[in-house]
């Protein structure tokens, strides 16, 4: 059950965290590659600026972003300021966006996102949080996915299992991470056809979920695990 209050308390958590290693990054470590690829240190935390000014926008009811191109154009212009300059953004647009969701109104208008996606407002501080911890990964800083928080892992593998459900390009999947809930993800069933088992870490789960490690840790019940689509 979607609880904004409750994630905007472990947004504030998580934004903490991520200016603590943004102000330890100086110019040389933010032209280091991340893990994303292509993108440098530089570019995750101008992605993370930009991206609280763009959920900015949702909440206030403009398009998120002008277009595809000025979002990546925003990105590559953040990604070489001057480190103390790029925490700072990083600082000031997570602030605004703070600011905003405080009293957001109705939890339950809805709200336009990127491609014409649609959601409830109510989602939009976990979507933001999602953002924050993951990236804060993707930095290879030294916070890893083994790191999360139980509640975040569970409810992020529960959320991108729901993402993948009816999608004719993922097979019927019942994933089983160790000591949390099982999930359903996939396509539905074929008339006699088993859902493929997926079992492991949460935290080797949400990798293979979120596209950010490779699934040797998981384990499926005899077929190989499929490739997902980009998300």
């Amino acid at each position: 059950m979607t609880d904004p209050v409750r994630d905007l308390t472990r947004l504030d958590e998580a934004t903490a965290r991520l200016l603590t290693v943004a102000g330890t990054l100086d110019d040389a470590a933010l032209a280091e590659p991340s893990r994303l690829p292509g993108w440098t240190r530089g570019h995750v935390l101008s992605h993370l600026a930009r991206n609280a000014d763009a959920l900015l926008n949702v909440v206030a009811g403009r398009p998120m972003y002008a277009s595809a191109e000025a979002r990546d154009a925003d990105i590559e212009a953040g990604a070489t300021l001057p480190a103390e300059a790029l925490a700072e953004e990083v600082r000031l647009s997570a602030a605004r966006l703070a600011t905003a969701l405080a009293e957001p109104g109705d939890w339950e208008r809805v709200v336009e996102l990127r491609n014409g996606v649609t959601d409830r407002l109510a989602r939009v501080p976990f979507r933001r949080l999602v953002e924050v911890e993951l990236h804060q990964v993707d930095l290879g800083a030294g916070r890893e996915l083994e790191d999360l928080s139980t509640e975040f892992t569970d409810a992020e593998n529960a959320f991108l299992a729901d993402r993948f459900t009816g999608h004719p390009d993922v097979p019927p999947l019942l994933l089983r991470p160790a000591g949390s809930p099982a999930l359903t993800s996939g396509r539905a069933p074929a008339p006699g056809e088993e859902p493929l088992t997926v079992t492991g870490t949460p935290a080797d789960l949400l990798g293979w979920l979120a596209g950010r490690r490779a699934p040797d840790g998981l384990k499926t019940d005899g077929g190989p695990l499929p490739a997902l689509p980009p998300l």
